[in-house]
């Protein structure tokens, strides 16, 4: 990941996951990328959803069972400053980049898998995939369940994509308009080692100038 210092650990991603209403399932159809927005749900480092027997999807990933998955938590434009404020930033020439790293910009939170999909043949994994997925999208409606099962099971697949790499990116502001890089939470105070060790890190990555690391140490 480029942007080292929005880089969230695994468990972040995880929950961005189980959180998200949709993952776009990206894959390679006849040479050409190809990718479809699908209701997921994890289980462990497996990640299961469901599909009609055939179709463009059906047939690519019989192909080529390398994917990538692209998951999006939440996202705001971020509301830092006042129109009197904003005027004064875009009036200061020495800060020709805080409008577009503060203002024209959004908070977001964010995960990306890569793994291999396979279809699910196990009857008793098949039921137990189904079952999650609906726990998860109509959880309200489970004592319905097996009757729909019942009538739906042969004409359904599932697949499940085995995770092999997984990452969480996020861009958000803490309450005083200050970024929360290198994965800090709202509450948390980093002490001078890790302020050190932030600062090498940005500096080895060349992502900052002597301006935006001296912002990182003051802020922290």
């Amino acid at each position: 990941m480029r942007r080292k210092d929005r880089e969230m650990d695994r468990e972040f991603a995880l929950n961005i996951i189980d959180q998200s209403s949709y993952g776009v399932v990206s894959m390679i159809d006849r040479g050409a990328p190809f990718g479809v927005p699908l209701s997921i749900v994890r289980s462990g480092d497996n990640l299961y959803f469901h599909s009609a027997k055939s179709g463009r999807k059906v047939a690519a990933l019989a192909e080529n069972k390398s994917v990538c998955v692209t998951f999006v938590g939440k996202v705001k434009i971020p509301e830092l400053y006042t129109q009197e404020e904003l005027k004064a930033i875009a009036d200061d020439k020495t800060q020709p980049d805080l409008l577009g790293s503060n203002v024209f910009t959004t908070e977001f939170e964010s995960a990306i898998v890569d793994g291999k999909v396979y279809i699910v043949t196990d009857s008793s994994e098949k039921l137990q995939a189904l079952r999650l997925i609906c726990e998860k999208y109509t959880p309200d409606k489970m004592d319905y369940f097996d009757a729909a099962v019942n009538s739906g099971i042969e004409v359904t697949d599932l697949y499940r994509i085995e995770i092999e790499t997984i990452t969480g990116k996020r861009k958000k502001f803490d309450a005083g308009g200050v970024e929360m890089k290198w994965g800090r939470s709202e509450d948390l105070e980093l002490d001078e080692t890790r302020i050190l060790n932030a600062v090498k890190a940005a500096r080895k990555e060349k992502q900052y100038d002597h301006t935006e690391v001296w912002d990182l140490i003051e802020v922290e």
